[in-house]
């Protein structure tokens, strides 16, 4: 099965990939069929140097059968040669397990619950002050004898 993927070159700290169509099974920066384009992540995004393609060879290689790894085919997208890839930024891993979601779930239900008992328990007291408006009769004052 062909690939199209990086290889790694460059120095330490200072990477620079070869974009190539390469045997699925050969290594990362080992043999490969041929050079597509380059991605240089030391160039800042706008830079139109940090990704180059040769866009007649990639679209070869695409109808070839060639794969492309998820980091190329969002490459390929931004140029129009290819779909849109889903990218998940959250891994699944780090998501909270069955027990946490359950008790995560009941929390956020009854913080749902003390919400509106709240809000009924705010209506009446809007009601108050028009209430208060209306007079009422003043407290009685008590007279204390002394003997």
């Amino acid at each position: 099965m062909l690939a199209m993927r990086m290889t790694r070159h460059g120095t330490k700290k200072r990477p620079f990939y070869h974009i190539v169509v390469a045997d699925s099974r050969s290594p990362r920066d080992g043999r490969f069929i041929e050079k597509v384009g380059t991605y240089n992540p030391m160039l800042p995004r706008e830079n139109t140097q940090r990704v180059t393609l040769v866009e007649e060879r990639v679209k070869h290689w695409l109808k070839m059968g060639a794969q492309p790894s998820d980091r190329v085919a969002r490459f390929l997208h931004a140029v129009n040669l290819g779909p849109k890839v889903e990218w998940n930024e959250t891994p699944k891993k780090s998501a909270p397990r069955a027990k946490t979601q359950e008790r995560l779930k009941a929390e956020a239900t009854a913080a749902e619950a003390a919400k509106a008992e709240g809000e009924a328990a705010a209506t009446p007291k809007a009601e108050a002050p028009a209430a208060a408006a209306a007079p009422t009769e003043a407290p009685a004052t008590e007279e204390t004898t002394t003997a």
